[in-house]
């Protein structure tokens, strides 16, 4: 969760790649590596990314898997 969020048991089902970044715990460079090498689960609305939580939690377990 990002600092700038208050804490809620309410999360949004599409994130920004900032609010990805935190919840990977990665900077927000790291995304965009991981989108130019299509390793991300994302779709574009207009010119940013946006990342849907669910699939994203899918591609953390099936890369834990491997």
């Amino acid at each position: 969760m990002t600092h700038s969020q208050p804490k809620s048991d309410i999360q949004p089902r599409v994130l920004t790649v900032r609010e990805l970044a935190g919840y990977l715990r990665v900077h927000h460079t790291t995304v965009y590596r991981l989108l130019r090498e299509q390793k991300l689960p994302a779709f574009r609305v207009g010119s940013d990314w946006r990342f849907n939580r669910e699939a994203i939690e899918r591609w953390i377990h099936g890369r834990k898997r491997s």
